[in-house]
């Protein structure tokens, strides 16, 4: 492709690069599952079902099926992991919904592991030809990436197939201060499964081009590839909100939490074992990868494309007899914590024990409507709605408060679990029994309500909230036999305020997991007839507890001015970095040979072939 035709005259270097990503899928814990009970007299349907997103099956249910949408209930328990492969519709599960409808009678659909590999949305399979363009003093001019996807036999419904390559294209670069991205996405469709949203859709792919070209332009420069990212990380007050992609992505911190990485990880005395191990001729590798994240889409993401997906998510807070809080939220839990985080947030806000606070979701006939959770909008947007609501609460019963002790509501402080004006208080207690039992106490014209109904949606200036970070890998390569040890891992990263500590470190390292399965393991493989190959965990390698080194975790905290949690996403950044940093780290071992792998996974049989010890595969 044109070597960003814009700069390339003004260029010093043009480093190019040719990848392949291999294609790979979910494997969460529990399969996709679904039990629908259609009733012919009254058409009501009712379905169970393993889900990320039940007010958006339930709305397409109604119009597949020609049913109103308040006589179809979905219902999603905990669900067993998910990273994005439920969001969509599967022609299996529409097809359990039209027996049930046809018998009206109870039908269960459980995909066990095998049909999960081989019908379960797959992704990541990229073909991609890169370049970057960079001055004599290492200064990003610009990139360009030509990016051939196959996305399988067909394009998923509602998001379609095709969203992932245009993360790829779009994100290119995007941690940088070049002036020029040019892209192009072509899309192939094959005998496959097809491709659709997982962790991350296409940010990990993006950052793992750009990160690889920008360790090849340092190498080239003879600089250190710390040093090439520290001259060209984005600055908003120096180089705008707005990328060469076109987005705005807000206020960045990547210079912050590269220097508090290279200082968690020591990165001078590493580089110093680095070299002392290599003339003990063992070959250890450092890998550095900034990225962005980017979270909570807005309302015009999909919206202006007409896809029935909602940007919005909703609670309702109900005070109880006993002062306790019910909370109905549109948010679904994967797993990752979020009725924790929401029961913390509630009751640190209302001064409640947590166990006071008790959280209902994945029921369309009891829960607000809302999107759901993906995209690392779970509590950027649920969590928003739930403070929200928790104000509205707390200024009704303020008032209320206010009222009982005849005083103006203003003058009226709340504080340790009371409502208080001078020597007069007003315990919570109280007025949780006064508003269920005792409404004769209430002031003449006092309108009672012991619950407060809130919505969020993302930012409408922004497509998304962009987080940030940067990880490094420590690994060692075995020229021998090809293996590859992972010693350490770090990650920085900044989300703005961190609700839980634990959960988000959590989140952070599943993700790294993730990111470094896709580098070294995972892999569907077709042969020539299409054929799929590895439909078994005996065929598809997942990462095991055995092979994960230590991760280890800081936060960089820049505040988010424009909502009231301060929070964006980090359900995905782990993965988005991981596989990047464990590349460049391989490929930093193996510097010594002046090699480059261009397919990943980077597996022993590929090393070796780049090392030139053994033959292609036949």
């Amino acid at each position: 492709i044109d070597s960003c035709a814009a700069v390339a005259a003004l260029a010093h270097c043009v480093v190019q690069r040719e990848l392949v990503f291999a294609r790979h899928t979910g494997v969460p814990l529990e399969g996709r599952a679904i039990v629908a009970e259609f009733d012919p007299a009254s058409r009501n349907l009712t379905v169970h079902q393993s889900t990320q997103v039940p007010q958006q099956m339930r709305a397409l249910l109604a119009q597949l099926f020609g049913l109103r949408e308040t006589d179809v209930r979905v219902l999603t328990p905990d669900v067993g992991g998910a990273f994005g492969i439920k969001l969509h519709v599967y022609d299996d599960e529409m097809a359990t919904v039209a027996a049930s409808v046809l018998l009206g009678q109870p039908v269960k659909f459980i995909s066990d592991r095998f049909e999960a590999f081989n019908s379960d949305v797959h992704a990541r399979s990229h073909r991609v030809n890169a370049q970057l363009a960079l001055d004599a003093q290492g200064q990003v001019l610009g990139f360009a990436v030509d990016d051939l996807m196959d996305i399988g036999a067909y394009s998923m419904y509602p998001r379609t197939s095709v969203l992932e390559g245009l993360q790829v294209v779009s994100l290119v670069g995007a941690p940088y201060c070049g002036t020029v991205l040019q892209a192009q996405l072509r899309v192939a469709y094959q005998n496959k499964a097809p491709v659709g949203a997982y962790r991350g859709v296409g940010q990990p792919v993006a950052c793992a081009i750009t990160e690889q070209l920008m360790d090849a332009g340092a190498a080239q420069l003879g600089l250190d590839p710390a040093e090439l990212r520290r001259r060209n990380f984005r600055v908003t007050a120096q180089h705008g909100a707005t990328g060469a992609n076109g987005m705005d992505l807000g206020g960045l911190s990547h210079h912050a939490c590269m220097e508090r990485l290279l200082t968690l990880m020591d990165y001078d005395g590493l580089r110093a074992q680095q070299r002392a191990m290599r003339e003990q001729g063992r070959h250890f590798g450092l890998g550095l990868a900034a990225f962005v994240e980017l979270t909570a889409p807005g309302p015009a993401f999909y919206g202006a494309a007409g896809a029935p997906i909602t940007a919005q998510d909703g609670c309702v807070l109900r005070l109880e007899p006993n002062g306790g809080v019910t909370c109905l939220i549109s948010s679904t839990d994967q797993g990752q914590g979020i009725d924790t985080v929401l029961q913390q947030l509630i009751a640190q806000s209302l001064h409640l024990e947590i166990a006071a606070v008790r959280v209902v979701r994945g029921d369309t006939h009891s829960v607000p409507a809302g999107g759901g959770t993906w995209a690392s909008r779970g509590m950027v947007v649920g969590g928003e709605a739930a403070l929200l609501a928790t104000q509205q609460l707390l200024a009704q019963l303020t008032q209320l408060a206010a009222a009982v002790m005849q005083v103006d509501a203003t003058q009226v402080q709340w504080r340790a679990g009371a409502f208080h004006h001078g020597t007069q208080s007003v315990e919570w207690q109280r007025l949780a029994q006064m508003l269920h039992f005792r409404l004769h106490e209430l002031p003449p014209g006092v309108q009672p309500q012991s619950f407060a109904i809130a919505s969020a949606s993302a930012v409408p200036s922004q497509p998304f909230m962009a987080s940030n970070g940067i990880q490094a890998s420590w690994l060692e390569v075995d020229a021998d036999t090809g293996f590859v040890t992972l010693l350490k891992h770090w990650v920085v990263e900044d989300c703005g305020r961190v609700l839980n500590p634990l959960l988000a470190d959590e989140q952070l390292r599943g993700g790294v997991v993730q990111g470094i399965g896709a580098a070294l393991f995972e892999e569907c493989r077709y042969d020539e007839q299409g054929q799929h190959l590895t439909s078994t965990l005996a065929d598809y390698l997942v990462p095991m507890a055995g092979e994960m080194p230590d991760i280890v975790i800081a936060h960089v905290h820049t505040p988010v001015t424009h909502t009231l949690l301060g929070a964006k996403g980090i359900g995905e950044a782990g993965t988005i970095g991981a596989g990047a940093a464990v590349a460049n780290a391989v490929h930093d071992a193996l510097a010594p040979w002046g090699v480059h792998i261009a397919s990943q996974p980077y597996t022993p049989e590929k090393i070796l072939q780049a090392l030139g010890r053994v033959g292609p595969r036949a």
